[in-house]
């Protein structure tokens, strides 16, 4: 059973939320109503997947999922909000949300992206997907640096992000470059650090922001 931290200053929706999710097999472990809360909660109960609200009182979800993403062993954090504008998408995307779902998404999409957080993967509202296609494009057009020299990422390091960026496991990347896929973790662990990201998603952001992917 997946085990969910709630995070909502909305006492009423986080008890919604928890009667909708317990009736569909998933174990609601705690609720925060603010961000500093859910840090707490995330840090204490160790859920596999946190829902988070973006504007909340005290400290707020972009921050709060900043945090979390830095813990030991880090849930895996999904946006669940009102707001579907670019500076609230990337900003969460940014720090570290796997998914990002607006609060009128249907309780059945909603349970399919935590079991997909929950194994890694990540699940985008259409219109949200369509916003970092538009954003991909924009940045595409724009002329870049040589980003990867100046990150000090080596040709192979390159080579192993840009298969990244595309979705590719490390199997399939070790297969494609014809390397062990214990050499493509190192290289996946050097990336995330020369790259100042915590798991893929990240990566694969900062790749096509950087024009590499």
């Amino acid at each position: 059973m997946i085990r969910v931290l709630i995070v909502d200053d909305q006492a009423l929706f986080r008890e919604g939320l928890r009667t909708v999710l317990g009736a569909r097999g998933v174990d609601v472990v705690g609720e925060a109503s603010n961000g500093e809360e859910a840090v707490a909660l995330a840090s204490e109960l160790a859920p596999d997947v946190v829902l988070m609200d973006l504007r909340m009182p005290v400290l707020d979800g972009v921050e709060a999922t900043r945090r979390i993403s830095k813990l030991p062993h880090a849930p895996r954090v999904i946006a669940l909000t009102t707001f579907d504008d670019d500076a609230s998408v990337f900003e969460a995307l940014r720090a570290g949300a796997l998914g990002y779902l607006l609060k009128d998404t249907r309780s059945e999409k909603l349970v399919e992206a935590i079991g997909l957080a929950a194994r890694g993967e990540a699940l985008l509202q259409p219109s949200i997907a369509a916003k970092l296609v538009s954003e991909f494009a924009r940045l595409s057009a724009i002329p870049k640096r040589d980003a990867a020299a100046e990150l000090g990422l080596s040709e192979r390091e390159l080579a192993v992000l840009r298969e990244l960026a595309r979705g590719a496991s490390n199997k399939e990347i070790a297969v494609a470059l014809s390397i062990a896929e214990g050499t493509v973790k190192n290289h996946v662990t050097s990336i995330f650090t020369k790259l100042g990201v915590q798991d893929r998603t990240q990566a694969a952001l900062k790749a096509r922001e950087l024009g590499i992917s």
